[in-house]
This record gives structure tokens, C-alpha cells and sequence, in this order.
């Protein structure tokens, strides 16, 4: 079974996060930031990994820790489940249509973090989240996921569909970079025998 569960507490977050890869796409997200629970909603439907997520943070301040540290959770727990990361596809990519707006997204799933965001906003709130911290929820998934991730919306106007594009896009080239290939079920996915870290 690969499944995770993670717990966080800080002095202004409180988080659980259950991620099930081999799921169907449930979803039950409480973060208390309306619009990031929307998007959240939409990794797991489109990833079809099962996604158990509460959040109680300090939204007296602003939507800033709970962003991050929704993210943080929730890559922690992917990470977990990956666990050595043997007989995965490794690789992901998908171009997200959304009406007039197409965003691509390529994944490795190699244990070692990077984002390349090449996304811009042209309004500073999507219902109840800024959208500066949109690039921040990718930056800190892929360092606690684990992942090389290149995001790039190629055109687009409609803030709601560039962002929603954007998780979208995560949701379906991720649903390819830790699915299980057949072929290689029991072998690492890397010429050195192992993913992670700075190998």
C-alpha cells in the first residue's frame, strides 16, 4: 500500500495529510482558504490520488502560512508514500487546456527538488488566496515532494484558468510519474541504483 500520513504542528499551523497513490481521486480538504481548497481538490481528482487534508492555521495573520505549509504536508506525505520510489514511471508531463488558457507541466520524480515557474498573475487575489502564493504552494511541494518540476503557462488571460491549469497540469503529469510501470515494477528507475538527494 502506498500510503502516508504526515502531521505537522507549528506555533501557526496544525496539519494532518493522508495521500493514497494507488487511489481513485477522493478528496476531502479543509484548509479554510476556499480557493486553495478548490485547487487541492482538483490535484487529487485529476492525479487520482486519494488526498486527506485539514488544516487549522493562523489566518488571523494572512493565507501565508497555510499555504506553505499545506504544501510542505502534503509533499512530505508524498514523498513517504513514494518511499524508495522502486517501479515508478518516474516521468510526467501534460499540457492543460482551459479554455483560452494552456499550461505545461513536467515532472521527474527523481527525490531531487527543483521548480522552474514560469506563471504571472495580472490581479492580486483569487477569491480568498493571493496569487504570489500559488508559486509558492509549487515551490514547496516539489522540495518536500521531491520532485523536478517545470511549470509554464504558454498563454492565457482569465487568472482562475491560469491557476487552475497549473494544478490541473501537476495533477495529470504527476498521475504518470508515480504510477507503477509494469515493465519495471520491482527496479529503480535510474542508472545509479537509487533517486534521491544529490545523487
Amino acid at each position: 500500500m502506498r500510503t502516508a500520513t504526515i502531521e505537522r504542528s507549528t506555533l501557526e499551523t496544525r496539519i494532518a495529510a493522508t495521500v493514497d497513490l494507488d487511489g481513485t481521486g477522493q478528496a476531502m480538504i479543509t484548509t479554510g482558504i476556499g480557493f486553495l481548497d478548490h485547487m487541492l481538490d482538483q490535484l487529487a481528482r485529476h492525479s487520482l490520488i486519494d488526498v486527506t487534508l485539514n488544516v487549522d492555521g493562523d489566518l488571523h495573520i494572512d493565507g501565508h502560512h497555510t499555504t506553505e505549509d499545506s504544501a510542505i504536508a502534503l509533499g512530505q506525505a508524498v514523498a513517504a508514500a513514494l518511499g524508495e520510489r522502486r517501479g515508478i514511471r518516474r516521468f510526467g508531463e501534460a499540457l492543460s487546456a482551459m479554455d483560452e488558457t494552456l499550461t505545461r507541466v513536467a515532472v521527474d520524480a527523481s527525490g531531487r527538488p527543483h521548480l522552474v515557474w514560469r506563471v504571472a498573475f495580472t490581479q492580486p487575489r483569487l477569491g480568498d488566496l493571493d496569487t504570489e502564493l500559488i508559486g509558492h504552494w509549487f515551490a514547496s511541494f516539489a522540495q518536500h515532494a521531491g520532485l523536478t518540476l517545470h511549470v509554464e503557462t504558454l498563454y492565457g488571460v482569465n487568472n482562475h484558468h491560469i491557476a487552475e491549469s497549473s494544478f490541473k497540469g501537476l495533477a495529470r503529469a504527476l498521475r504518470q510519474a508515480v504510477e507503477i510501470d509494469p515493465r519495471k515494477a520491482d527496479a529503480v528507475p535510474s542508472t545509479k541504483g537509487v533517486l534521491g538527494g544529490s545523487l
